[in-house]
């Protein structure tokens, strides 16, 4: 391993990460709230909810009541007045179901002097759920939707449709209350719409477009779920307020501004990588290949998050994934280095937050009797990684806003 690469690799995803975290993001959106008299209901749920629900409360002192939905382990703590659950994801489970029940339970009464301070964090999609499916349904659907490759707009295309909180229906249980939603973006673009299913955001997404994601997939669903396709999500809503906070743009900057500081010349490809991982390695490892003989050090950065089609039964995610099937690119080749890393510190159901690899990678591998190729195939960068010290592991970061790669020359 080139540990000068691997210790800059590792400034700049701290760097990067330190930049996006949502206390300061939720402090800055909360300065345009103003109650209007009445009671305060936060309702936080995503994989950064903990941290925005503890940032919010912060910075108001109180709230009347409260509830957080994340992912299991991401609960740092007690916060005043608010009760916190955790619950599946990327499968939603019972946890899932019942905290979202109790969510709406709490919203249920409320005057149009009450506001609801919602915030919304990647990974909402699976944690803040009432399906109107049976729960074994559902989880069948997202299991399907995982396994084909389908990007985070399709997914919840058809998630929408079969649940009472997602496509605006949430903020719709809040009425006559106002909601004041602030939102941690995880998707490109920052499709409001799309993030989390939209659940206090009216719906752009049509029941054409589902039936064809129905189609282009061959999916299996029942008679109800295909009715519940054919209804249209609502269009419009006069009592939400929304404030993006954060979005993998400000990873990308942070990644960059590190770099320069590095003395590497960053340039940004695109905030916008949405392809297979292991082709999105492919080209930073082709790059890096095309500029090998460049007397200068540089680094080229992508922001966003790729889909991994499983093949095999191995272990690991889409950013180890890329960084793994850079490894065969770059081989040989001094002074090379490709790594991504998830920004919510994990990275497919492992451990790790993205994996590194450089140009003494292969053979590293090539000595553990491996090769790239044939661990590709069986989806297992996570067991290869960890032979050849590729792995990241940040622990969880409280923000999830998708993922940053960069390859680096020097």
């Amino acid at each position: 391993m080139n540990q000068r690469l691997r210790d800059d690799a590792d400034a700049i995803i701290r760097a990067s990460l330190q930049a996006v975290l949502p206390d300061e993001a939720v402090a800055k959106a909360l300065k345009d709230y103003r109650g209007d008299g009445g009671k305060t209901i936060l309702v936080a749920a995503g994989k950064a909810a903990w941290q925005m629900a503890a940032a919010a409360v912060s910075v108001l002192g109180a709230v009347d009541e409260g509830i957080v939905v994340t992912k299991y382990d991401h609960v740092a703590g007690d916060i005043p007045g608010v009760a916190c659950f955790e619950a599946g994801h990327p499968v939603p489970d019972e946890n899932s179901f019942a905290a979202t029940k109790k969510a709406l339970e709490l919203v249920s009464s409320l005057s149009e002097k009450d506001t609801v301070l919602f915030l919304l964090s990647g990974g909402g999609s699976a944690l803040f759920e009432q399906p109107l499916i049976s729960g074994e349904e559902l989880q069948d659907i997202t299991r399907q939707l995982l396994a084909c490759g389908a990007d985070i707009v399709e997914m919840n295309t058809i998630r929408k449709r079969l649940s009472s909180v997602k496509g605006g229906r949430f903020a719709q249980a809040c009425a006559p209350a106002k909601v004041f939603s602030i939102v941690l973006s995880d998707i490109l673009g920052d499709p409001l719409d799309m993030i989390a299913s939209g659940p206090a955001y009216p719906d752009s997404s049509t029941s054409e477009e589902a039936l064809g994601i129905v189609k282009k997939y061959d999916l299996k669903l029942t008679a109800k779920a295909m009715e519940l396709l054919g209804r249209e999500t609502p269009k419009s809503l006069d009592n939400v307020t929304t404030k993006i906070t954060g979005s993998v743009r400000e990873l990308c900057a942070a990644a960059a501004a590190k770099c320069s500081e590095l003395g590497y010349e960053p340039v940004l490809l695109t905030d916008r990588l949405d392809c297979e991982a292991k082709e999105a390695g492919r080209f930073l490892g082709n790059i890096l290949r095309t500029h090998a003989a460049d007397n200068k050090k540089m680094a080229w950065i992508a922001g966003g998050e790729t889909v991994v089609h499983l093949t095999g039964n191995g272990l690991g995610g889409r950013n180890q994934e890329l960084a793994l099937a850079a490894a065969d690119e770059i081989a040989g080749i001094e002074g090379t280095a490709v790594f991504s890393v998830g920004s919510d510190g994990t990275d497919g159901p492992t451990d790790a937050a993205g994996g590194y690899a450089d140009c003494d990678t292969r053979d590293a591998l090539t000595r553990e009797g491996l090769t790239v190729s044939a661990v590709l195939a069986e989806n297992d960068a996570y067991h290869a990684l960890k032979k050849v010290d590729g792995l990241i592991v940040t622990g969880l970061t409280g923000t999830n806003v998708n993922d940053v790669a960069v390859a680096l020359l020097n």
